[in-house]
């Protein structure tokens, strides 16, 4: 079997090889390499990493791995590397385990004292990042939002005081209602960015507050990232009693339990836990 001639690791190798996210010449010519010389790819969806291989005049063995079959094809690929056999891991576009399987795979690698080598390449979080005009960072990926509106609320609510710029990934099927969500609970006001088809011929971005993007919903078609802007900073006013309780009552609607939305509530009001139970019995009291 024949080694990239770059390749300072030694056979039983796993690469992890990041892909082109739209245009097929972002696939780097060391991935080329990597991707002709192991003896199998594990891809997500075998049909379209075969295009790309078709493209690039690869003909190495694919085999499928994905969150379905993941436990069963893992201890084979262990055993493969383990004797001596290098191998591939895409996804279907970007750089793979973001978002994508693969994180088993690379842990039970690191614990058997396998080798693992970065093919580093194309990323939409990084992609996305770059032409936002937003602050690049610090910033937290918040990958894909749960598919319910209750859990992608009470999810999307962990970040909402976070003072970082958020990138997130979109379904085009729930653009509507994902947006609608986003703005509600992080702040309608916060300035973003909504980029589709990152890289591609049709790539486009559309820039304002968030309660304006989440009108937006005739750009339906295609694959979305949307960068979040920083909190916007604005003076804090002295929390009321019953504010707080108001407050607390609304987490709980949302679906928080009493103790996470006492939590919360203490974040989004800059105010101490001991604080917060204060304003609570005042509240209380004043009933």
């Amino acid at each position: 079997m024949k080694l990239v001639s770059n390749a300072t690791v030694a056979p039983g190798t796993l690469f992890v090889v990041a892909t082109p996210i739209g245009t097929l010449a972002d696939l780097s010519p060391r991935a080329k390499e990597v991707l002709a010389s192991v003896a199998v790819i594990l891809a997500e969806d075998t049909r379209r990493t075969a295009k790309l291989l078709s493209a690039a005049g690869i003909t190495t063995k694919l085999l499928a791995f994905h969150e379905h079959n993941e436990s069963q094809v893992l201890p084979r690929v262990l055993e493969e590397l383990q004797a001596g056999v290098s191998v591939a891991l895409v996804s279907d576009a970007g750089t793979p385990l973001l978002c994508d399987p693969g994180y088993r795979l690379v842990r039970a690698c690191r614990h058997a004292g396998l080798p693992v080598a970065s093919v580093p390449g194309p990323s939409a979080i990084t992609a996305a990042l770059s032409v936002a005009g937003l602050p690049p960072y610090p910033f937290t990926f918040v990958g894909f939002l749960p598919p319910k509106r209750e859990a992608r609320r009470r999810f999307l609510q962990r970040f909402a005081e976070l003072d970082h710029t958020l990138v997130v990934f979109l379904s085009p099927h729930r653009l509507a209602g994902e947006l609608s969500d986003v703005a509600e609970v992080l702040g309608g006001a916060r300035e973003a960015a909504l980029l589709a088809e990152l890289s591609k011929v049709h790539e486009r971005c559309v820039h304002g507050s968030l309660q304006a993007l989440a009108a937006q919903t005739h750009l339906a078609r295609g694959e979305f990232t949307l960068v979040v802007g920083p909190p916007l900073e604005v003076p804090r006013k002295k929390p009321q009693p019953q504010e707080v309780l108001a407050l607390i009552h609304r987490l709980q609607g949302q679906g928080l339990p009493l103790g996470e939305a006492k939590k919360v509530a203490s974040q989004q009001l800059g105010v101490s836990r001991k604080k917060l139970y204060e304003l609570l019995e005042a509240a209380k009291s004043e009933a």
